[in-house]
């Protein structure tokens, strides 16, 4: 496996780096990577700081595996569902930096965040599924249907609308935007307040306040793994 992101933890903050030296697309190694990188950060009882590198959130799956083994394909797809709904139900906060463009799965990570920053004003946030030939996932739906402004809700998914990062806050794709040189101090102020919350309580609210969130999306994920294996059935799979 190659090294796509760094951990490093800090006066109880954690944060994950994304870097592939590309696009950051969410590849089977960037997502069970991820998962690895959360897990330790739960060990660790801190705040995440998911960010991408400079001028790259993350461009979404990565496309080249749909010319792979099926197999892959779903586990790919699968993998990057499931990362949907543990950043949700994060038992501590999850700070999610836009240091750059965000693309389809990309978009539904950043989506998926307590709170998120971007400081890139003109980078691309997209869903941009229905520009190059796919259906929105059951998952993606309801991940957008939770943070989006209805009205861009729409426009977002029906018709893979682009935004710049200045125009996603109001869409809800951001929750603010800040110069990159003014971002450490930013950044060190909003985990610095995240980390005095009393995180007991943080986890008890986040699961009443997502409580329909979570239960909606864990059955479009079982909706779209059902979809998936038909379409990308596996050599010992029966649906082949």
């Amino acid at each position: 496996m190659s090294i796509v992101l760094s951990y490093t933890l800090a006066d109880g903050v954690a944060t994950i780096a994304l870097d592939d030296g590309k696009a950051n697309v969410m590849s089977v190694d960037m997502l069970r990577a991820i998962g690895t990188a959360l897990d330790r950060a739960e060990a660790d009882k801190a705040v995440v700081v998911l960010r991408g590198r400079d001028g790259m959130f993350s461009g979404g799956f990565d496309l080249g595996v749909f010319k792979r083994e099926p197999a892959e394909v779903l586990t790919m797809l699968q993998a990057g569902a499931e990362l949907t709904h543990r950043l949700l139900s994060f038992p501590y906060p999850v700070l999610a930096v836009a240091t750059g463009h965000a693309v389809a799965m990309g978009v539904f990570i950043l989506l998926s965040a307590d709170h998120r920053i971007g400081c890139s004003p003109e980078a691309r946030v997209q869903a941009n599924e229905v520009q190059i030939g796919m259906t929105l996932p059951y998952f993606a739906i309801e991940v957008c249907r939770q943070r989006l402004a209805p009205a861009h809700f729409n426009l977002a998914t029906l018709t893979a609308a682009p935004y710049t990062q200045q125009q996603a806050v109001a869409a809800g794709f951001l929750d603010e935007l800040v110069t990159a040189e003014a971002l450490p101090t930013l950044l060190a102020t909003r985990t610095t307040h995240l980390r005095k919350l009393h995180m007991e309580s943080h986890t008890a609210t986040k699961q009443r306040l997502r409580e329909r969130t979570l239960a909606a999306l864990r059955e479009a994920i079982d909706r779209d793994v059902a979809g998936w294996r038909k379409q990308f059935p596996g050599k010992d799979d029966p649906a082949k």
